[in-house]
């Protein structure tokens, strides 16, 4: 069996991942980057992007992917497709098994695989993706300006949502499945008195509808009862608000993970529980999910995997 020996393997390939190859084809450390299911990551699902610095007029989130994959590939770092399907961090140098065939030997790892947002399993979030359903009110709310939105969720992240969007859009819906919102007192205090948030508790949502985006949503009330109730509403954007799921399931039991499955990082550094192995972006992050930060802290895994590896003498 022929295995592949390299210095740095980065897995993931979005705003963290390209910026660590970025830094270690700089410093001529030999990495290899492989791209995971998604090459450029959920970046690449979103269109215009108005919060990257250094596009004054936005940036569409899929160029902005090529332009950090082709700065990369310019300064010599070696890019390739493929899925990480096994790693194994109990001896050293890690053992990787790429796509259950291709297997490689790491001094070191830095982890930028970033977290999925969960949706509802509605075929028309897929439908309507790009085109007025999202999963980041920070990133997308500038664009619903004086417009009508709903955000599903009834946690603190649904009501954060809500409150930025309320100072945006017109009107905000809070869709909540529960006869109560699960948030903090003092989130939920926040949205009730906000006048241009309605919550409507006991509702699901059926379905959405629209020509050429969302222009609406057919929701339920009090579901599966004799009480039931289908109703629609008017709406031009659909924001998703119930949580994310970082994309750590190949890591179980051998890093440290936090309850929700974050990699656990070691401040100020990007040190994870693992000596030479190092987490970036939105995996080790559930409170800011931004591509600035992502980028900032690939940016910091590659100096810390550098360091790593002066140590060694590598």
């Amino acid at each position: 069996m022929e295995i592949e020996k390299i210095k740095c393997l980065i897995i993931g390939s979005g705003p963290a991942g390209y910026t660590a190859a970025i830094y270690l084809a700089r410093a001529n450390v030999k990495s290899v980057l492989y791209s995971g299911p998604l090459p450029g990551g959920q970046l690449t699902q979103t269109t215009a992007i108005e919060n990257f610095p250094g596009f004054p007029d936005g940036v569409d989130g899929f160029n902005l992917m090529d332009l950090m994959r082709q700065q990369a590939v310019n300064v010599g770092a070696d890019l390739r497709t493929g899925v990480v399907t096994d790693v194994d961090l109990s001896q050293r140098p890690f053992r990787v098994t790429v796509d259950g065939e291709k297997h490689l030997e790491a001094d070191t790892l830095i982890v930028a695989t970033g977290a999925s947002a969960k949706y509802l399993g509605l075929a028309d979030e897929k439908k309507y993706a790009g085109m007025g359903v999202s999963a980041c009110a920070t990133c997308d709310g500038f664009f619903y300006r004086k417009k009508v939105v709903a955000v599903v969720g009834g946690g603190d992240t649904a009501c954060e949502e809500a409150d930025y969007l309320s100072n945006l859009a017109s009107k905000v819906y809070m869709i909540v499945r529960k006869p109560y919102l699960r948030a903090s007192a003092a989130m939920q205090k926040r949205v009730m008195e906000k006048e241009n948030i309605e919550i409507l508790f006991n509702t699901n949502t059926r379905g959405l509808f629209g020509d050429n985006g969302v222009e609406g949503a057919h929701l339920v009330k009090f579901m599966g009862t004799p009480e039931e109730q289908e109703f629609d509403i008017a709406i031009d954007g659909f924001f998703l608000a119930i949580g994310h799921q970082p994309n750590t399931h190949f890591l179980k039991d051998q890093l440290q993970l936090d309850e929700a499955g974050y990699i656990v990082t070691h401040g100020p550094t990007t040190a994870t529980s693992v000596e030479g192995v190092f987490a970036a972006g939105d995996v080790a992050d559930p409170r800011y999910r931004q591509a600035i930060s992502a980028a900032g802290t690939g940016c910091r895994a590659a100096l810390d995997a550098e360091k790593f590896l002066f140590s060694l003498g590598s």
